[in-house]
């Protein structure tokens, strides 16, 4: 049987290691992320929050084929993940995607 010899990456064309810890952060995160974005109508809310700066719930219903009880139940669920923030302005909650976290999300799909 012959030993393979371990592949080694040219200078610069390898991305360092993480630190095992903070892989495995990242790795719960990016799990957490992708359960919350597992979803047609999730994926459709986030698409149309991404085109927006800031949206009401009404405009998001809408948009959507679905009762607004199910997409205010999408919207705590990508919430919760961190993909959404909400703010509330009297009766009504303005909710946006979080930057900070879609430009992670879009670091660790690159990594993969």
């Amino acid at each position: 049987m012959k030993r393979r010899r371990p592949v080694r990456c040219a200078p610069g064309a390898c991305p360092t290691p993480t630190p095992r810890r903070a892989a495995a952060d990242d790795d719960r995160a990016f799990a957490a992320w992708c359960k919350a974005a597992g979803h047609p109508a999730r994926l459709r809310i986030l698409r149309l929050l991404a085109h927006r700066t800031t949206c009401v719930c009404g405009d998001l219903v809408d948009a959507l084929p679905l009762a607004q009880s199910t997409v205010s139940q999408h919207l705590k669920v990508l919430k919760q993940a961190g993909l959404v923030r909400g703010t509330i302005d009297g009766p009504r909650v303005c909710y946006c995607i979080d930057p900070a976290v879609l430009r992670r999300w879009k670091a660790l799909v690159a990594a993969l």
